[in-house]
């Protein structure tokens, strides 16, 4: 079994070869990944990423561009003008209240959904899009529904979505505790072994 350390090791090598970005070998199927890693190594990821993201842009000219689901969140509660009315109702009426007004907001799933529309925006000039955040973003945003819905706007670059918890090739678990559902579009992006 590889380490956490040895699998970031191979990100580089692997998204820089051609066929990656290509989207060859692939039978057909948009090029999405998966990078999953225990979720006690979350805050050594997001560093990494950083660092990767820097360094293929130095070494080899290529522009990755980083969703944060969660920062996309607020960035989008924020300009409607309701981040600071989200927390005062979480006093009044609660979490679930609040989750359920904030998915309603963000049209998650619906034909406007805004953190579709608003990676659409931003894909120009783009080689490959990182997806992170995907743990801060639980449970407005679940794995599987973005990876669904952006299956249909980011067609051109690989996707690899970093996520905190255990990707089988078929299911997705949050944490290595929360079973979402099914999800077989998706290629591992560096095997655990």
């Amino acid at each position: 079994m590889k380490d956490i350390y040895q699998r970031i090791d191979e990100i580089i090598p692997r998204i820089t070869e051609p066929n990656f970005r290509k989207n060859k070998g692939l039978g057909n199927e948009i090029g999405f990944y998966v990078f999953d890693y225990e979720p006690e190594y979350e805050l050594l990821v997001r560093d990494k990423v950083k660092f990767i993201k820097e360094k293929i842009k130095s070494t080899y000219g290529l522009n990755i561009i980083e969703f944060d689901l969660y920062e996309i969140i607020l960035e989008i509660l924020e300009l409607k003008g309701y981040l600071k009315k989200n927390f005062q109702m979480e006093e009044k009426k609660g979490s679930q209240y609040v989750l359920n007004a904030t998915k309603k907001t963000l049209r998650l799933t619906l034909e406007n959904d805004l953190v579709v529309k608003y990676i659409t925006e931003r894909l120009e000039d783009t080689d490959i899009v990182f997806l992170t955040g995907v743990g801060k973003s639980w449970p407005i945003i679940r794995s599987h529904t973005i990876l669904n819905n952006l299956h249909r706007i980011v067609e051109k670059q690989p996707l690899v979505m970093f996520f905190p918890g255990n990707y089988d090739g078929g299911t997705l678990m949050l944490f290595n505790s929360l079973k979402d559902d099914n999800y077989y579009r998706a290629f591992p992006l560096v095997d655990r072994v």
